[in-house]
């Protein structure tokens, strides 16, 4: 059959899209920009990509009108840009409805949160309020519902991950002993395969969870069990959720807006509510500590098929890479150095694995001073890392950089700074004529601050910059 899959560059819709595949579906990959869509990976005659912006009616005309199921994953629960994101999603789906009504499709499955209280945060709220959208169309729509997902790349994992690892003892706030229900990745993909025209789903909502109903205390105690690691957690309740969010923010990888977004739902019980839709798919739903090992086995073996960094919408996504890829030469000032190598596939090597563990090479605890500072400045900071060691591909996070071009036959490599600044850079590494290495920082400033920032840190870029070419090349 045919299949729509939008957010064909996100968490849930990377992890879905090989199942799909495996059964013999035609996919046609909803994404706002092709350049992300890693095709490399993705490559079979069953993949089609079609460049699709949902906040724009008029690109969705693209969609072809002989499509069987669509499955609706989109969010901006981690927009960095727009503060209003239920009147984003609410458009979206309004416009995603409408377009389907003019097609052939027969269900459309969506993903949702679970919404068992009154009193919901606005992430819930603007999900809920998506499927009453979605629900009124002449489709019929299957709605899964889950909670704290758990798998190697998923935001809920890697902020545990980095609170177990990183602290010793935690003061943590009072909504840490809210309880929920986590599920393991791969049950929420099992699910999303397993209502796929399955009439009895139709114009149905199903909670789906794990077997367990924890804390999120209970999680963290039994992340640092199944790590072999000694944790201590004293929970306080002066922590209003800003402070609560802020310490979110500084411990973890997490963006300062999505960890506001996901204290204000820490702080509301998500449990699911019985239903018999995994007896209806003969689904073994997988434990918590089974799930923390299932997500380092991945890792460990590098593995990682998707992460939330990547999927972070941030203003050069909303976008798209293409309007940055030109790198510009009027109006900028250039770093720009050369050196022979004696190793050029060594030296690619070195610079496909640049950043995250690895380092920069040279002058790393600059690097990491940087990144502090501009955690502090309220930006993304060093922290997000990268998802694979030596494997990467356009629109990946990569510390505070967004990859823009990976191309080992080029032997290109281009980065764009998401860091704070007064402008905008680039950093480009590329090996020409055999055995040259050309390594270009750019920064186009804004204004006459912009302009002092780059002389401010023209000594610094001497020092770093040299040195990193130099381990690079040699």
């Amino acid at each position: 059959m045919k299949i729509l899959l939008t957010g064909a560059t996100g968490y849930i819709a990377q992890r879905l899209l090989p199942v799909l595949i495996g059964a013999g579906h035609e996919v046609l990959c909803c994404v706002r920009d092709r350049r992300r869509f890693n095709g490399a990976k993705h490559a079979s005659p069953l993949v089609q990509v079609i460049e699709v912006d949902f906040l724009d009616k008029q690109t969705l005309s693209r969609i072809p009108e002989d499509i069987d199921v669509a499955y609706y994953l989109i969010h901006s629960m981690a927009t960095t840009s727009d503060s209003d994101f239920e009147s984003l999603e609410a458009l979206s789906a309004q416009f995603f409805k409408e377009r389907l009504e003019q097609t052939r499709v027969r269900q459309v499955i969506y993903l949702s949160g679970i919404v068992n209280e009154e009193q919901l945060s606005r992430h819930l709220t603007s999900r809920k309020n998506v499927e009453t959208i979605l629900s009124s169309g002449t489709f019929a729509l299957t709605t899964l519902r889950a909670g704290i997902i758990v798998g190697s790349g998923s935001a809920s994992f890697e902020i545990i991950r980095d609170l177990v690892e990183k602290l010793p003892v935690m003061i943590a706030p009072r909504w840490l002993n809210t309880r929920s229900q986590p599920i393991a990745i791969r049950n929420v993909v099992e699910f999303l395969h397993g209502v796929l025209l399955n009439e009895a789903t139709y114009r149905r909502s199903f909670d789906i969870g794990g077997p367990e109903v924890l804390s999120y205390k209970e999680m963290l105690l039994r992340f640092a069990q199944v790590r072999g690691l000694k944790r201590r957690i004293f929970t306080v309740p002066v922590m209003t959720p800003k402070l609560s969010s802020y310490w979110l923010y500084f411990v973890t990888a997490t963006s300062y807006t999505l960890a506001i977004n996901l204290v204000n739902s820490m702080k509301v019980e998500v449990i699911a509510r019985d239903n018999n839709l995994r007896e209806m798919l003969g689904i073994r739903l997988i434990g918590y500590d089974e799930s923390i090992r299932l997500a380092f086995d991945k890792i460990e073996q590098n593995q990682v098929v998707s992460s939330w960094k990547d999927a972070l919408t941030s203003n050069i996504l909303h976008d798209g890479i293409s309007r940055y890829i030109q790198v510009p030469v009027f109006g900028c000032f250039k770093d720009s150095r050369t050196m022979k190598t004696p190793d050029p596939e060594q030296t690619l090597r070195r610079i496909w694995a640049i950043g995250g563990a690895t380092g920069w090479y040279y002058g790393n605890w600059l690097w990491r001073l940087r990144g502090f500072l501009d955690k502090l400045a309220g930006g993304v900071g060093l922290r997000r890392g990268r998802k694979s060691p030596t494997e990467i591909a356009a629109g990946e996070a990569l510390d505070f950089w967004r990859v823009l071009l990976a191309d080992k036959t080029e032997k290109r490599l281009l980065l764009y700074a998401e860091m704070k600044l007064p402008g905008e850079a680039w950093l480009e590494f590329k090996i020409n004529d055999g055995n040259t290495v050309t390594q270009t920082a750019t920064f186009r400033p804004w204004g006459l601050w912009g302009r002092l920032y780059w002389y401010a840190v023209l000594p610094f870029h001497g020092f770093i910059f040299k040195g990193m070419l130099r381990r690079i090349a040699e």
